[in-house]
């Protein structure tokens, strides 16, 4: 493929940021990246890896003549980056996010930049439990979903970031932002947050010893704990961003559990069986839609360390 931007700045530098550098180098996407992180041994590690062109100590350095800025950091943290870049960004060019809730990224970031550039959010649904520049791998968006949120920007600029995300790997669909956090709060949030209730439910229980836990881990379990590892930080940022939906879908989750705590005290044999099978159902059509990998998506946006 051939170049769709002649500069990519990349603020934050973990697992989406370096994929994404991994992706444009192999596809041949962006002419020069440019990459900067809050600390400076996060620095020093892209450096050594050589994943971008150049890097960087500040963000408003990293956009200094780039056409697509990639915000690749915490929700909470992203008005306080839009803020510091704004008065940097040159006309024309796409700014872009990775955060896995829209409406509140919009609402924090769009405020502090100028109307002579385009603000395109996004969410690539892509992620592993692992952080940090040297998860990164070209790989991480192939045949998964990138979502984007145009918010009023020209077709023009939409279709270049389709573009940039089809050229790494990915397919491309464009959202409402409301509508997007509430899918998201059924396909990632409300399971992390179930996930991290689960193994909190584990380790107190007093009953079984926490070697129990490890040893008899089944496969579920085992399911639950990789996904409770995933960043603290920017789990808390998206249910405090992301709570109207999350809470909304929590209350449904509450309502389906007690139907099946009622069947199971029931003897309803019946009504389980009709659930399960409904609920297999679906799983399947997720497997043949090609969206079971090893790398599930943990709505990850990397840590701007």
């Amino acid at each position: 493929m051939s170049v769709i931007y002649d500069r990519v700045a990349l603020i934050g530098l973990g697992l989406i940021a370096s994929s994404m550098a991994h992706a444009m180098r192999r596809a041949g996407l962006a002419g020069e990246i440019v990459g900067t992180a809050r600390s400076a041994a996060t620095r020093d590690i892209a450096r050594e890896i050589g994943f971008c062109d150049r890097i960087v100590d500040t963000a408003a350095k990293a956009v200094e003549g780039a056409d697509l800025v990639v915000l690749a950091v915490p929700v909470g943290a992203m008005g306080a980056v839009a803020a510091e870049i704004g008065a940097h960004l040159q006309p024309g060019a796409t700014v872009t996010d990775v955060g896995s809730v829209k409406r509140a990224v919009i609402e924090t970031v769009a405020p502090h930049l100028p109307e002579t550039v385009h603000f395109i959010p996004g969410h690539p649904l892509a992620g592993t439990e692992h952080s940090g520049p040297r998860s990164g791998f070209a790989e991480l968006f192939d045949n998964r979903w990138c979502i984007l949120v145009p918010n009023g920007s020209d077709d023009a600029a939409t279709e270049k970031l389709v573009a940039l995300w089809r050229g790494m790997g990915s397919n491309v669909e464009v959202m409402d932002a409301d509508h997007h956090d509430l899918v998201l709060s059924v396909t990632s949030h409300t399971p992390h947050l179930i996930a991290y209730t689960m193994v909190g439910v584990a380790d107190d229980l007093s009953r079984v010893t926490d070697s129990e836990v490890i040893k008899y881990s089944a496969a579920g379990f085992r399911d639950f704990t990789r996904i409770a590892a995933s960043d603290p930080t920017m789990w808390r940022d998206v249910f405090l961003a992301n709570k109207d939906a999350t809470l909304e879908i929590l209350g449904r989750f509450t309502e389906e559990l007690f139907a099946l705590q009622r069947a199971i005290r029931t003897g309803d044999g019946e009504a389980l069986f009709d659930y399960f099978t409904r609920t297999r159902a679906i799983r399947r059509g997720i497997i043949e839609a090609g969206q079971d990998t090893d790398a599930p998506d943990f709505g990850r946006s990397g840590k701007h360390d």
